[in-house]
């Protein structure tokens, strides 16, 4: 299965896995959680616990979700289970995803500072 991989402070990367539920647990380094923050047919596959575990690092905002902490990867979406990301939507994820974030708490509120390219 053809993925877009998106670490903290990194830039995106596509990666092929095997798409077997240990395959997608290891990417995120956790048990799975998908969310659907885009018009696009993508999930959005995270650790769900992670906001749980002070050292999984803060990596980006997600508009409507707030900031998703860890690893996490999108795939496309099939009739019943994930698939592969289609190549346009890669590519479109991969610019979307492209600015990197260090995270600041100001009072109550994690303020994201962009990483140099």
């Amino acid at each position: 299965m053809n993925i877009l991989v998106v670490e903290p402070g990194k830039r995106p990367y596509a990666k092929e896995i095997s798409g077997e539920l240990d395959s997608l647990q290891q990417t995120v380094g956790g048990y799975i959680q998908a969310i659907y923050p885009f018009d696009d047919p993508v999930a959005l596959v995270c650790e769900e616990e992670a906001l749980y575990h002070p050292e999984q690092e803060w990596n980006r905002p997600i508009k409507g979700y707030g900031v998703i902490k860890g690893t996490f990867f999108l795939c496309g979406l099939g009739e019943d289970d994930f698939t592969d990301l289609p190549q346009e939507l890669t590519e479109k994820y991969t610019e979307f995803f492209r600015q990197a974030y260090d995270f600041v708490l100001v009072g109550n509120i994690l303020m994201p500072i962009p990483l140099d390219d």
